[in-house]
């Protein structure tokens, strides 16, 4: 079954009811890191896995945003966001995959992923793609729930991902030890929520 089809199904029939899923965390956690975050990018940007459009207010007005995500259902609720009185930023909404854009090389000033390199299959092989269509001296944004700081909560998220290998759900992910790694990338700054449930990572595309 390829990989793709099978998100892009499993979120559309997600889509709907997503937002009220996950009101409690976006309140709590989500909301936070988005509004540290995402107001950093500015010029020609590029966000993957739009979802319903979160980040969609957080952008500034001389932001050119390209946004994709493979569900269609959620591409249209992102749309309907994107018309709202809130968001300043210019918006294209399409579907896409995170892992194969089909950007040219070097396109972006920044690139944004937001709680979705937890669900994806290679969180690496998506990395290395927003690594890709970033410009020298751009920024690549992210922000996920990761593995905790907390013992007890580490010991829930072993349990979670074992439950939720088959909905393609990670716990224990956390890009920024990745981004450290990557000789193509300076790490700036780093914002992580109580018993690090959160981070949040700005990182800069090495010249």
């Amino acid at each position: 079954m390829d990989e793709t089809a099978a998100a892009a199904r499993r979120w559309d029939r997600l889509a709907g009811g997503y937002d009220r899923a996950t009101r409690f965390a976006e309140r709590r956690w989500f909301a936070a890191a988005r509004a540290w975050l995402v107001p950093r990018a500015h010029g020609d940007v590029l966000e993957v896995a739009v979802g319903t459009g979160a980040n969609l207010p957080f952008y500034s007005a001389d932001v050119r945003l390209a946004a994709v995500d493979v569900s269609p259902a959620m591409v249209r609720l992102a749309r309907r966001r994107s018309a709202g009185p809130e968001v300043a930023a210019t918006v294209a909404v399409d579907v896409g995959d995170a892992a194969r854009t089909g950007a040219p090389d070097a396109a972006f000033d920044a690139v944004v992923c937001t709680f979705a390199l937890c669900a994806v299959p290679d969180e690496r092989v998506v990395l290395a793609e927003l690594v890709r269509v970033l410009r020298p001296g751009g920024l690549l944004l992210l922000a996920d729930h990761v593995e905790s700081s907390s013992a007890p909560v580490r010991g829930l998220q072993r349990v979670l991902d074992v439950v939720s290998a088959r909905a393609e759900e990670h716990y224990r992910r956390r890009p920024l030890l990745w981004a450290q790694e990557s000789p193509a990338l300076d790490v700036l700054d780093v914002h992580a929520s109580r018993r690090r449930l959160v981070e949040a990572v700005v990182a800069r595309r090495v010249p």
